[in-house]
């Protein structure tokens, strides 16, 4: 098999140390560093010369960084890619480049529903620092609304349906599968909105779909849950909607709701990422490998 002659990760790739070592195996020279660069100027003196590069999905490489780094053949994704939109990589001037771009996918997503589940029932049953309402409830018949349904929404909405409740969803695309198989009801967002008790949101990383009108139509004495990697509302409406008595608010990560919501008695806010359990980097390693292995042998 080719090697490459230097690979670089730019910021920490989230793979296990003997995954680190299977991958410094396919190149010649290999540079992992440990900290997220603070800018475009670091991250390109961290890439220099070498014509494979590693990122999570904090860091950044757009076309500064291309036009600098001009030995850049490959560039390893080791998080969730979907549309050259929602990319913390410039897709397009890559390609310009003939640089490939290769991005996993569906590596976490059993973390994700086991934590939506726990976290929900956490709450209804009042077995933590707060209950939803006045007596302990169960998840059956509570009407949940699912906001994009890629793999993980799509996941959570069957994980929801085996508990009983009633799963309605807001899709770019409808799925009349989901709809006709699995009994769930498909709403327009406005719709959707005061229709559902809880909402779920499972969008690509850039994308804002709730704002002020949005948290007005949901309502209140409700709970909204986002297991993005970034937000899907205006953090300033968010805030304003979860000052309202009755309202709580998930997510796994704090930058899945955004720091000025953070430390509210109505928010519950994780650490880690649920998606980036010891098997889901497993699953990740796998896939990162698999793509430079069919880049280097084509």
């Amino acid at each position: 098999m080719n090697k490459f002659k230097k690979m670089v990760a730019i910021e920490p790739t989230k793979l296990l140390p003997e995954w680190d070592e299977k991958l410094e195996a396919l190149a010649e020279e290999a540079i992992f560093y440990e900290d997220i660069p603070a800018d475009t100027k670091t991250i390109i003196e961290r890439i220099g010369d070498a014509d494979c590069v590693l990122l999570s999905f904090t860091s950044f490489i757009n076309q500064e960084v291309l036009e600098a780094c001009p030995n850049i053949r490959y560039i390893g994704l080791c998080a969730s890619l979907y549309s050259p939109e929602n990319a913390n990589v410039d897709i397009r001037y890559a390609k310009e480049k003939g640089i490939l771009v290769t991005g996993v996918r569906d590596y976490g997503d059993e973390g994700v529903k086991e934590y939506a589940i726990s976290e929900l029932v956490r709450l209804l049953q009042g077995r933590g620092t707060a209950m939803w309402k006045e007596e302990p409830m169960e998840l059956t018949d509570v009407k949940v609304g699912i906001v994009g349904m890629g793999t993980v929404g799509s996941l959570l909405a069957k994980t929801m349906k085996f508990f009983n409740m009633d799963v309605n969803y807001y899709s770019r695309t409808r799925k009349p599968m989901l709809e006709e198989d699995w009994s769930m009801t498909y709403y327009p967002l406005d719709q959707l909105l005061p229709e559902v008790d809880i909402l779920i949101t499972c969008l690509n990383k850039n994308v804002v779909l709730l704002d002020e009108k949005a948290f007005e139509l949901f309502g209140v004495g409700k709970i909204l849950m986002n297991v993005s990697i970034a937000p899907s509302h205006e953090i300033p409406a968010l805030k304003q909607w979860l000052e309202k008595p009755g309202n709580f608010g998930f997510s796994d990560t704090e930058a899945g709701l955004g720091e000025a919501v953070i430390g509210m008695k109505n928010v519950f806010a994780g650490k880690n990422n649920a998606g980036l359990t010891s098997m889901a980097k497993v699953r990740l390693a796998q896939k990162v490998i698999q793509n430079i292995e069919t880049f280097l042998n084509d």
